[in-house]
């Protein structure tokens, strides 16, 4: 039986900084979508959503070839090539004329920030498993929620006083100084009998591999669902509180308390997922974001948006809820898979999030004048989840 080894606070800290670069990258331009869409002569704000949800799109793919591609050279040099890719994107985005341009930019921002984001999981997975495996996940996205929360609030003063390339001139700098951290104190996690050797079956063989595992590719469902519900609220939060609420200068901090709120949640899932354990309590915080979401269509169905206190109520506690779930969903889908954890993070993510993003397109078009899509998306994309979650628990109690 693997034993779970002491963690220490910086391996915890450097963890969280390798995902917490790809929030970083979302959330930071999110108070200048509006002036980047004048600066690339792009004024439909549905058509710049996609400058959120297409790195995404770049995340599923990436996933493809960072994860099996480590399982076989090993975790760190996986890393240093994703940072690089993440560079050379970012150089493309200050340089775009149009959306298009701006839009290749973003996907493959999103493909080379892949490689920090999946293999941070695999590593972890190198290193823990079980519940145990659950309370480090939320320790580290407690550290990776401090971004969404200081980020657009970054880019807002970014914006104010030089302008909205700077934005990614800082992104830049800061995964320059992430990456060498990375390079001088993570030790290599994937042991040498565990490499698999490189060749044209490694892709279908881990697939086949996976396919094997019924709760593992039910869950990668479900994180599908709630990130697609999720992508939503980030590509559409501009519109909502910036355009349908009239708060340009308010919204960072809307959004970042917001983000408080999945922090907080993060934070005592890393205690109480120790008691009730990972299973019980994504179960009922899935249940919880299902209703509250139900409650809100209901309400306000065919009516105008209500007043903002009520709708921040509503989406704080939504976003509590995926502090208990996102976390848990993860960590319950690489349990069954620790002998190939890089091909596998590979490819439960990827499947996740190409699913998410054309949910996320979908549903985000609708959002016009109401917030009540996005709610709407959460009833149906939750309900479905609770549905996968009954029968995954069924085959869980055969195991």
């Amino acid at each position: 039986m693997q034993k779970n080894p002491s963690v220490k606070f910086e391996f915890i800290a450097l963890m969280a900084s390798l995902m917490s670069i790809v929030a970083l990258a979302i959330d930071a331009i999110l108070p200048a979508i509006s002036t980047i869409g004048i600066s690339i002569k792009s004024i439909d704000s549905n058509n710049n959503q996609l400058l959120i949800t297409m790195i995404f799109l770049g995340l599923g793919v990436g996933q493809l070839l960072f994860g099996p591609l480590s399982d076989s050279l090993g975790r760190k040099p996986m890393v240093y090539f994703g940072f690089i890719v993440f560079a050379i994107a970012s150089i493309i985005c200050v340089l775009s004329p149009t959306l298009e341009w701006m839009v290749f930019g973003r996907i493959l921002q999103g493909i080379g920030l892949a490689a920090p984001r999946t293999i941070a999981i695999a590593i972890i997975r190198d290193l823990f498993k079980g519940d145990y495996m659950a309370r480090i996940m939320s320790f580290i996205t407690t550290f990776f929620i401090l971004v969404p929360v200081v980020a657009p609030l970054m880019g807002k003063y970014i914006l104010d006083h030089y302008n909205w390339k700077g934005i990614f001139y800082v992104q830049l700098i800061i995964a320059l100084l992430v990456c060498i951290w990375f390079w001088q104190r993570q030790v290599e996690t994937l042991k040498p009998e565990h490499k698999i050797k490189i060749n044209k079956h490694l892709f279908i063989d881990g697939f086949k591999e996976l396919l094997k595992h019924k709760i593992t590719l039910g869950f990668t469902v479900i994180s599908g669902f709630i990130t697609g519900a999720f992508i939503v609220y980030l590509s559409a939060s501009q519109v909502i509180f910036e355009i349908q609420y009239g708060l340009v200068d308010e919204f960072p901090y809307i959004f970042a308390g917001l983000a408080i709120g999945v922090g907080l949640a993060t934070f005592l899932n890393g205690s109480i997922v120790m008691r009730l354990g990972m299973w019980r309590l994504a179960f009922i915080a899935i249940i919880t974001f299902s209703l509250n979401a139900l409650v809100y269509a209901l309400l306000f169905w065919n009516t105008e948006n209500p007043s903002l206190t009520i709708l921040i109520v509503f989406m704080a506690i939504q976003f509590f809820t995926i502090g208990f779930i996102f976390g848990n969903i993860r960590a319950i889908a690489m349990e069954p898979i620790g002998h190939i954890a890089g091909i596998g993070a590979a490819i439960t993510g990827f499947v996740s999030t190409i699913m998410a993003v054309p949910i996320a397109n979908y549903i985000g078009s609708f959002i016009h004048t109401t917030a009540l899509p996005l709610f709407v998306g959460f009833s149906v994309f939750g309900v479905l989840s609770v549905i996968i979650f009954l029968r995954m628990q069924v085959l869980h109690a055969r195991v």
